[in-house]
């Protein structure tokens, strides 16, 4: 029996925020092109843009020191801050569009203000902390920073972190007040309703198994749906943004610019705090330094979140491993990805990244109370009954060939692979991510269907009126920018919501039945990769 083909303009696979903003621009540049999104769960951003699998950082790079770095003579290279800020201010522009424009609404649904702070430890860290807040501040982009090593200022900043620490103690911190907290959960969501709206046909419980060229230079999709009926699906152009899994899809486009490139899975946990009276403590999103050997997404960070209009507090990530790509994957997600055209470069990459391997292992090992005593860093009277453990969001880190680092070297950051023809694309890595998904797709756009840039650019400028633009090199503009955005976006009000003790205590409930759900799936992982050793 025959299976019929559908025939579309662009399909999305994975219904993340990546997909919803590219979906989001390419429905307002060509309302008449027909797209189709296949997500494999039943909902939309349920994997990595799930509120509860990321940190839920704007990264604008105010706070993450891995961004900034020490060049040879001394100095502070704040060259990656700047282009992350920059690219973080077009996310802002055009999701304050979709709302001045009703495309979307109730901005405070996903993003808050929130201040955003580094904070280090030790006379060698304070010194670094205080050049790069030199260099940072002297940058319109980030000019209205302030550091303080004084106790008492730190005080007001940061209560709950100061609170029982030594008068004596080297400690030093940076502040500047129009960081944000994104639940990138909910704008995805929000954005697929948009789409829904505008007829773009959403496929959930659908997992595309294989792609394949046809002759006149399109994609023919195998997709299985959640009855097991398999559907094929044609596109001129199709995206894939499936978070991990969308390695494993890459592979099977069989593209060249697909090859040589491996994948290196890092799980994360979050320690959430369940005492509303020490969450009210705290208000901002505090960052500090990495470990050595520590993966850029490991850097400890103590976290308000504002999660469905409640206040919560988080500590982490604590890395771990799973050979999965996806929370939702398999336990040869891994194993299945070694092709023999990345053969060498994965082992390659084994070879150079000791430090890390050694690192995940300690941190697999980390029992709650150890990491209780890591949380005690950042807030010295911490208690073990006051914290439960929330598993979040699976990341695969891109290992690939460069001249920079030669065989097998592992990329810290967000990777868009396109095909030389722009028929298809995939985003794979992770943070900045999410934050900077409108300058990706800007990306996508550009290189993918260049015959149209010329065409579209007014209407891009309209949504984004810095488009092509250095803000750095524009302080006036960049001024108005940000009271715009804050204006459309509700960020200008001073006022937080209301917190409403009881809700919060049923919510911090309800996570712990997720949280013991997650130790119990855990628990059955670790089975599962014991099995696969044993039959290995």
């Amino acid at each position: 029996m025959s299976i019929e083909q559908k025939n579309t303009d662009v399909i999305l696979i994975g219904a993340g925020i990546m997909s919803a903003t590219l979906g989001t621009l390419l429905k307002e540049l060509v309302p008449k092109w027909n797209i189709t999104v296949f997500e494999k769960l039943e909902s939309a951003g349920e994997e990595s843009s799930n509120e509860w699998n990321n940190a839920g950082t704007g990264h604008a790079a105010l706070c993450e020191l891995n961004y900034t770095s020490v060049k040879p003579d001394g100095s502070i290279d704040i060259s990656k801050a700047i282009q992350i800020n920059e690219q973080f201010q077009l996310s802002m522009q055009f999701w304050s569009h979709l709302v001045k424009n009703k495309l979307i609404s109730n901005p405070q649904d996903f993003i808050m203000q929130l201040p955003h702070m580094s904070m280090v430890q030790g006379e060698q860290n304070i010194a670094f902390l205080k050049k790069r807040f030199e260099a940072m501040s002297n940058n319109p982009l980030f000019q209205n920073m302030e550091f303080s090593d004084d106790h008492e200022i730190l005080k007001e900043w940061i209560p709950l972190v100061m609170q029982d620490r030594p008068a004596n103690e080297a400690i030093a911190a940076t502040k500047i007040d129009n960081g944000t907290d994104v639940n990138f959960g909910a704008l995805t969501r929000m954005l697929f309703d948009h789409l829904k709206s505008k007829n773009v046909d959403m496929k959930y419980k659908h997992s595309v198994e294989n792609m394949n060229r046809t002759s006149d230079g399109s994609w023919e999709l195998k997709v299985r749906n959640d009855k097991g009926n398999v559907e094929r699906h044609k596109a001129k152009f199709v995206f894939i943004g499936g978070g991990g899994g969308s390695l494993h899809l890459l592979q099977k486009s069989g593209i060249p610019e697909g090859k040589q490139i491996g994948g290196f899975p890092v799980s994360g946990l979050f320690l959430v705090c369940n005492k509303p009276e020490i969450v009210e403590q705290h208000h901002a999103k505090v960052y500090g330094k990495a470990k050595v050997g520590a993966p850029p997404m490991s850097v400890p960070h103590l976290d308000t979140r504002f999660i469905d209009n409640k206040k919560s507090l988080l500590f982490g990530p604590f890395a771990g491993f799973s050979p999965k790509f996806l929370k939702t994957g398999s336990m040869l997600d891994l194993v299945t990805s070694v092709k023999p055209d990345n053969l060498v470069t994965m082992l390659a990459a084994g070879a150079k990244e000791m430090s890390l391997t050694k690192y995940l292992i300690e941190q697999v090992m980390l029992s709650k109370e150890k990491r209780i005593e890591e949380l005690r860093e950042f807030i010295p009277n911490a208690k073990l009954e006051d914290w439960d453990i929330v598993v979040a969001g699976q990341r695969v880190q891109v290992i690939k060939d460069t001249e920079a680092g030669g065989k097998g070297t592992l990329q810290f950051g967000t990777e868009l692979i396109t095909a030389a023809d722009g028929s298809i694309a995939a985003l794979l890595g992770a943070s900045p991510g999410a934050s900077t998904a409108v300058q990706v797709m800007l990306d996508i756009i550009k290189r993918c269907f260049p015959q149209h840039v010329e065409e579209w650019e007014p209407k891009i400028k309209e949504m984004i009126p810095t488009y092509g633009m250095s803000l750095m090199d524009n302080p006036e503009l960049l001024k108005e920018m940000h009271s715009s955005t804050a204006n459309a976006l509700g960020l200008s009000k001073k006022e937080q919501p209301i917190i409403d003790s009881t809700s919060l205590e049923e919510e911090t409930i309800v996570h712990a039945g997720h949280i013991e759900e997650n130790n119990e799936i855990e628990v059955n992982e670790v089975n599962e990769v014991n099995e696969v050793n044993e039959k290995a």
